[in-house]
């Protein structure tokens, strides 16, 4: 019965609306910025390192550009770049890897009009600098109900259903790696997230900005590895990608509604572009310019998916360590490993062992306790700067406000214990609902708020010009 209700809230929400809604808006924020993540790539990169401004009694109240695109970052990198491109080729083919990539370009235009918009309306909490989504609908469109629901669905897809589908990629690879039964690895994950998260944004920007530069550079050095060991099978992988993404082989055809559903629910589980939670980090930049945390947060976007999702598919697909599956009956239509059936994970950790013999599912185990660490870890910092906003500018709730943030921190960590058990086609249902429930609600306003984002983007490339001539 549950796993019926999960299947039709998500046939609901992920109607073809939503990919035409994600897929359109991102190509109309693309146009009205004259292809901003394309023409403006070098700024999007020294925008990572400007300093955080500080106010003028000389105190820094938010955090740095580079450590709001660790955070967001952070929540981008995780089990969608492992488990979620194996999930993508298993029920798309090669070819959904193909609409990841449009969905990334598209999505990295969205990242900076939200994170723009994000910096634009934020406001200033006792802990820093908050906002997102929730602060640009009450104050851009002065809706403050609906801000008030958005700040809810947060809570409810950040604290609810995405957390389970991170722990239970990592205890699935946990357990295929080390027979390190669920429960411990969702026990193990609660506990060190509950020592960091008490310790508020300063203590999280500070772990992610050390832990992800390194984890994700140590895992793109092992996928070039197994890569270049298969390096004869690349020209091949690009011909089935493309193929796939079109229907032109016979499987690929048959699959390609599948294809392009599964390549737009991986790309945007996986980069977040329009679901809200880059912009909810980006408000906590304490930046000279609403544009400048926008692009940094763009090139995030380029990151996580156009790099470190992209070499995880060459990967697996080079290696052919998968299979693809029918995603409505289960059959299996392509066998490239029937052994692993539709043990997603293993497809990663197979393809580290087809090169490096025994140190796959080590490898891949530890790489995903990293990456989902951090991922909780920045669904944490959207959720209780959701509870914030629903309290901003009511003083007299001071109390109430710290009461539900302690209720959302043990909610968070049992779901954790709770997604590290439970059933894997469920559990991704259940984060496919999370990360819709939000996009449908974020993109909506994105489009009637872009003229804001546009102007400020036109603002801060006529001071940098300026800046160069003088």
């Amino acid at each position: 019965m549950f796993e019926r209700i999960v299947s039709v809230l998500n046939d609901i929400i992920w109607s073809p609306a939503l990919v035409v809604l994600l897929v359109g808006a991102g190509l109309y924020f693309s146009v009205r910025t004259r292809f901003v993540q394309v023409r403006r790539f070098g700024l999007m990169i020294r925008s990572l390192f400007a300093r955080a401004e500080k106010s003028p009694d000389g105190r820094q109240h938010g955090i740095s550009s580079f450590e709001a695109f660790c955070v967001a970052l952070s929540g981008r990198v995780g089990t969608g770049n492992i488990v979620g491109v194996a999930t993508a080729i298993a029920l798309g083919g090669p070819g959904a890897i193909f609409w990841m990539w449009i969905i990334a370009f598209f999505g990295a235009s969205t990242a900076f009009v939200e994170s723009t918009l994000a910096q634009k309306y934020k406001f200033h909490h006792a802990t820093g600098f908050r906002g997102g989504p929730a602060s640009y609908i009450e104050k851009g469109l002065g809706v403050r109900w609906l801000g008030i629901l958005f700040s809810v669905l947060v809570l409810v897809g950040y604290g609810t259903f995405l957390p389970t589908v991170q722990a239970n990629g990592m205890a699935g690879a946990l357990d295929n790696s080390f027979q390190l039964s669920p429960l411990a690895s969702g026990l193990g994950l609660a506990f060190v997230l509950g020592l960091v998260i008490i310790g508020g944004i300063k203590s999280i920007a500070r772990v992610a900005s050390i832990v992800t530069p390194f984890m994700a550079a140590g895992y793109i050095i092992i996928t070039l590895i197994v890569i270049a060991q298969h390096l004869d099978a690349v020209p091949g992988v690009f011909k089935a990608i493309f193929d796939g993404a079109f229907g032109i082989q016979p499987v690929a055809g048959g699959i390609l509604g599948s294809t392009i559903m599964m390549g737009v629910k991986r790309g945007i589980f996986s980069n977040e572009a329009g679901q809200g939670g880059g912009a909810i980090v980006s408000a906590s930049a304490a930046v000279s310019h609403p544009a400048k945390q926008g692009l940094a947060q763009a090139f995030s976007v380029y990151v996580d998916t156009l790099l470190i999702c992209t070499a995880t598919a060459l990967m697996i697909l080079c290696s052919g360590t998968y299979n693809i599956l029918d995603a409505k009956t289960g059959e299996l239509l392509v066998a490239g490993a029937p052994q692993l059936g539709d043990n997603y994970v293993g497809y990663t950790q197979a393809a580290v062992d087809s090169v490096l013999t025994g140190f796959g599912s080590t490898f891949v185990s530890i790489a995903l306790v990293f990456f989902v660490f951090t991922t909780v870890m920045a669904y944490y910092f959207y959720g209780e700067s959701s509870i914030m906003q629903i309290f901003a500018d009511r003083p007299e709730k001071k109390k109430t406000e710290q009461v539900c943030i302690w209720i959302f921190r043990f909610s968070l960590l049992a779901m954790v214990i709770f997604g590290a058990q439970h059933e894997t086609n469920v559990i991704w249902q259940l984060g496919d609902v999370g990360v819709g429930l939000t996009a449908w609600i974020n993109v909506i306003v994105l489009i009637l708020l872009c003229p804001q984002a546009i102007k400020a983007l036109r603002e801060y490339e006529s001071s940098v010009s300026k800046k160069r001539k003088s």
